[in-house]
């Protein structure tokens, strides 16, 4: 199995129980948005977490082996075509210029660690519809000079 079979596997098994990522997540005990990337293939899952993912999707045991493993963090750099993804990309072309000399003024020349990061999706009810509140947590890594 690799991590696209598992992928697979994750999915399908998280349809046929009737899962949430959010239920998920909660019985796994990690947040929803890292366990979800995990299940997807953007992380690998420490062993602990890999059994307990195991036991609430009644996956086999070989499949903890495949999630331990470190991935190759890729993604298709054409522009997106999910309208939502789509959105998060135009977000980052229209702001991420203004999002760098923010930060940069705030903190000095460096970035934003995805490394030592979280990211919550939240759901905030509004007069003129529902909102989608995105809040990601990195730490600043100052540029080293040497």
């Amino acid at each position: 199995m690799n991590k696209i079979e598992l992928t697979e596997a994750i999915i399908l098994a998280k349809k046929s129980k009737g899962l949430s990522w959010q239920g998920i997540a909660d019985a796994v005990g990690a947040s929803p948005v890292w366990l979800t990337s995990a299940c997807l293939g953007m992380n690998s899952i420490p062993q602990a977490l890999a059994i307990k993912l195991c036991e609430v999707l009644s996956l086999p045991n070989e499949t903890i082996d495949v999630m331990m493993e470190y991935p190759t963090k890729t993604w298709d750099q054409k522009i997106p075509q999910d309208p939502l993804v789509y959105r998060l990309y135009e977000i980052v072309g229209v702001y991420g210029e203004t999002l760098k000399e923010v930060i940069q003024e705030k903190f000095g020349d460096g970035i934003m660690s995805a490394i030592d990061f979280s990211m919550h999706v939240d759901k905030e009810t509004h007069a003129k519809g529902d909102r989608v509140v995105i809040t990601m947590n990195g730490k600043f890594l100052p540029y080293a000079t040497w």
